[in-house]
């Protein structure tokens, strides 16, 4: 299944920075992205987009993951010579990711 059937995302981008935020439709899924959606996973999806560091933050009380992804948009939104390759396209590529079906919710 993709993450897009348990969650939706927000983004945000400052300079070489994207911020996305992944945020479970029912709570009950919360623990099941918190396993599923990994630095290591996110890192490796972009890989070819974000050259530095994936940091996750966790947010149980509104059951979501926050990833702040450094050097991910070719130098700067406005230096960037990628067409729209700022957060908006990202978080929708994010949340192309396959989760496991077999996993628990």
């Amino acid at each position: 299944m993709k993450l897009r059937e348990l969650a939706h995302s927000r983004t945000g981008d400052k300079g070489n920075i994207s911020n996305i935020s992944v945020i479970a439709f029912d709570p009950a899924n919360y623990e099941r992205l918190r396993r599923s959606v990994t630095v290591e996973r996110v890192k490796a999806h972009f890989a070819d987009i974000v050259k530095g560091e994936v940091v996750r933050y966790e947010l149980p009380r509104i059951a979501a993951l926050n990833f702040v992804m450094h050097d991910a948009l070719g130098g700067g939104v406005t230096r960037s010579l990628a067409l729209d390759a700022h957060g908006k396209s990202l978080s929708s590529a994010l949340l192309d990711l396959d989760i496991p079906d077999d996993e628990p919710a």
